[in-house]
């Protein structure tokens, strides 16, 4: 058995391979970046070694550094974890070359899965049922376009060497092709120095289906069923569970045979992911599912905990002993499932702003208390704590919540109360999003395909679970709980303007989802106090709630825990309805309007991909100005308005700052020369 493996990673997945190997008694050292010095990953290693700076490429990405620190280390093995190396066949074979054990597959079988292309071709010869497409070496772009009209559109371009969603388009009619293809190589280039994709018929009212496969070097392969991930954003996933709902036990078994024939078919070692798109006629009507081999990622997966939570194995350990020699720990039909999982992604993000990217401190991180639960029933697997400060060098993932139950129902009730207790500000999150996905009418009723969020868009952005009067109330809570704290150790700081003769009234103004609204507090001399807010009166009691909610609130007939967090003026409010925030607005400050027209900004730190307009150039409302890449995904600039671009701050390759003003727009009507 290894005694020292290095972990080639940061966040969560480097704590959850070390929380393994701790388990097992082996020594792990971590490795990190500028930015990383006092990340949670290195505090939970037993060594850690600095191997340079910040961005990705000057770091993570550096298998030199890398192989150095483990010889330097002692580590007899290396575990990359998934992303960055993982997935690249020269580090692997760099780390063999070194006397290193590479925690992972052959260099080999990385190469033959690693190019979508070569390895569709492979699985033909295999026997794995395909998707029809073109898989060629030829890239011309006059060539693609033609192979796209063949197959007939919708289509779907991906970067050959891609994987994580990035480098893939959907193109729904010919006249759009060549600016997807422009695109989607521009993605691909950024991120894996590989421009070739391939084209493949996307396929209507798909279900996203993987099976977790495993080899040894003696010869054994087995699979350990199948994980739903349909529930996706920008090609990337959501919600993934397991086993996948309305599977049929023959369906389980053809897919289960296809990906054990892959992994067989390029000698595969350790863990491996083999991932299908499945067609569907209809939601209630398994029966008629057909499906086709994607791709097969050489590595663990992030979603492998539902994996273990259905089995009650531990993959990571799998993983360590096949790397030690030892033959896989099970035979196939040892294996069964037992209940169902569900895993979420708490990601650092803004679904109402197109899932952009946040970054910024961690100022409150509150998870579960997993105690609480029913034992085994919940899971968090995270890289940060409350205080860290999220960057945008690396992928938006905070961390992961698993819940498991007898049931799919069992399930989603737990999924929802865990993300209730899951209380983060001083960033957009997708939690509150999660939640309204959780709830929503498709997912319960697991009418699921990678659409479903588009499809569902009414039921799943601009809502509002957590309401006015709730936040209100509970801001107002959270002032009183602290002002008579404030009070108990010192009667001289009162704040209700307590007065002997007279009603005591109190004003306070907020700013809620964009509107702003005045309320009154009505002090009693026997110390009630009256909420006043749109004309009506509501008494006002909080009381001490318990974990995770540690208010109990009750205004009118209405009552409810909550648990509230003020920052900067703001009230996070925290509730098992909803969360929200609510601002404290002052009567008296002179605001200023930031820019009523012109000012076109970065929506984070980024690197300038292309400047696509010239100055002087006249435009359209919504065409593409700029196209940036921040936290390893493209984002466009569009016009706000139609006009004339007046002035460009920045070039093509340039870094910016959040909130640099990009480009300069005047409207049509003030530019100068217009009519």
């Amino acid at each position: 058995m290894l005694t020292t493996i290095l972990i080639a990673n940061r966040g969560e997945i480097a704590c959850r391979v070390a929380a393994t190997a701790r388990r097992m008694g082996i020594r792990t050292v971590a490795v990190y970046s500028d930015a990383d010095a006092q990340a949670l990953h290195v505090r939970h290693c037993d060594a850690a070694v600095h191997i340079g700076g910040s961005a990705a490429a000057d770091s993570y990405l550096r298998g030199d550094a890398i192989i150095a620190a483990a010889q330097a280390s002692g580590a007899q093995a290396v575990h990359p974890g998934y992303g960055f190396l993982s997935e690249n066949a020269d580090f692997a074979q760099a780390c063999l070359d070194a006397g290193l054990v590479f925690i992972g597959p052959p260099p080999d079988a990385i190469r033959a899965m690693g190019l979508k292309a070569q390895s569709k071709e492979l699985m033909g010869r295999a026997g794995v049922p395909l998707v029809p497409g073109y898989h060629g070496a030829d890239q011309d772009a006059a060539l693609l376009q033609r192979e796209a009209d063949r197959i007939g559109y919708p289509v779907l371009i991906k970067a050959s060497a891609g994987g994580g969603g990035k480098g893939m388009r959907v193109v729904d009619a010919a006249g759009d092709f060549a600016a997807a293809l422009a695109s989607c190589q521009r993605e691909a280039v950024s991120s894996f120095g590989n421009s070739a994709v391939l084209i493949e018929k996307y396929v209507q009212r798909p279900r996203h289906i993987e099976i977790q496969v495993f080899g040894d070097s003696h010869g054994n392969y087995l699979h350990l069923f199948e994980r739903d991930c349909s529930v996706q954003r920008r090609h990337q996933k959501v919600l993934e569970e397991a086993p996948a709902p309305g599977m049929t036990q023959a369906l389980r078994a053809q897919m289960g045979a296809a990906a054990v024939a892959a992994a067989r078919a390029v000698g595969y070692v350790g863990a491996g992911t083999v991932e299908f798109i499945v067609e569907q006629t209809g939601y209630d009507q398994p029966e008629s599912m057909q499906f086709f081999f994607m791709e097969m990622n050489t590595r663990l997966q992030v979603e492998h905990p539902v994996t273990e939570a259905i089995t009650g194995l531990d993959l990571v350990e799998w993983q360590l002993r096949v790397a030690s020699g030892e033959p896989l720990p099970l035979r196939q039909e040892q294996l069964q499932i037992n209940g169902h999982a569900i895993e979420a992604r708490i990601c650092a993000e803004d679904p109402e702003k197109n899932f952009l990217p946040a970054v910024g401190p961690l100022a409150v991180f509150r998870i579960p208390d997993c105690s609480r639960f029913t034992v085994g029933a919940v899971r968090m697997d995270s890289g940060v704590g409350a205080g860290d400060r999220i960057s945008p060098f690396y992928d938006p993932m905070l961390a992961k919540l698993i819940v498991h139950g007898r049931t799919r129902d069992e399930a989603l009730a737990r999924l929802d109360a865990a993300l209730a207790q899951v209380h983060i500000a001083g960033l957009a999150t997708n939690v509150q999003f999660l939640r309204r996905v959780v709830a929503s009418s498709a997912f319960a009723g697991a009418a699921l395909d990678t659409a479903l969020i588009t499809r569902e868009t009414a039921q799943l952005f601009g809502q509002d679970a957590l309401g006015v009067q709730r936040a209100v109330a509970s801001a107002v809570a959270r002032l009183l709980r602290d002002e008579r704290a404030l009070e108990s150790a010192d009667p001289f700081s009162r704040r209700d303007g307590w007065q002997s003769h007279g009603e005591t009234l109190r004003r306070l103004d907020w700013v809620y989802a964009d509107a702003t609204l005045t309320t009154m507090l009505r002090y009693g001399h026997d110390g009630s106090v009256t909420l006043q807010m749109d004309d009506e009166s509501h008494a006002l009691q909080v009381e001490q709630g318990d974990a995770p909610f540690a208010l109990c609130i009750r205004c009118g007939t209405q009552e409810w825990r909550a648990d509230v967090d003020w920052l900067d003026g703001v009230a996070h409010v925290f509730t098992p309805q909803g969360a929200g925030s609510i601002r404290r607005a002052d009567p008296l400050a002179q605001h200023q309007a930031e820019v009523l027209h012109g000012g076109l900004n970065a929506p984070m730190p980024g690197k300038v991909l292309q400047m696509v307009v010239q100055v002087c150039e006249r435009v359209v409302a919504g065409q593409t100005l700029a196209l940036m890449e921040a936290m390893k995904m493209e984002h466009s600039i569009r016009a706000p308005f139609a006009g004339v671009v007046a002035e460009l701050f920045y070039a093509s390759g340039e870094q910016v700052a959040e909130g640099a003003a990009l480009i300069r727009l005047e409207p049509s009507d003030s530019a100068p020369g217009t009519a």
